[in-house]
């Protein structure tokens, strides 16, 4: 697999996430693909949770920004650091920062995914803790 097709399937991971499209995301994953976000929750399949998933973050957020740094591409592998901005239906922002580790099949389609970053830290700061 080429460091380019995993990137066009990064690329298109991070547009669709701050897209909010279940649509758009689900596609890029294999049927059977796990997703743990953050890591230490129970994995979950992607294609199984990306409607409720995208659901869930419209009732709270008006705006999802996720803008990756440099990936870092090894055989059928990539880890990405990344920020997040939200803007709550409250008004609230708050920010985050974590790293996104990403496996992938040979037509370049995420196999698994394991993101890991601060939540509860995101969600003290929509809450003004």
């Amino acid at each position: 697999m080429s460091p380019e097709l995993m990137q066009t399937t990064l690329k298109g991971y991070f547009t669709q996430m701050s897209a909010m499209n279940p649509e758009g995301w689900s596609e890029l994953f294999t049927p059977d693909a796990t997703i743990a976000d953050p890591v230490g929750k129970p994995p979950v399949i992607a294609h199984e949770k990306a409607t409720a998933f995208f659901q869930f973050l419209a009732q709270f957020y008006d705006r999802l920004e996720i803008t990756p740094e440099t990936p870092f591409i090894s055989g059928t592998g990539a880890a990405v650091k990344w920020q997040m901005n939200v803007i709550a239906k409250t008004g609230k922002t708050a920010q985050a920062e974590g790293i996104s580790v990403f496996e992938f099949n040979e037509a370049g389609k995420i196999t698994a995914l394991a993101s890991y970053w601060d939540e509860p830290g995101l969600i003290a700061q929509l809450k003004g803790s």
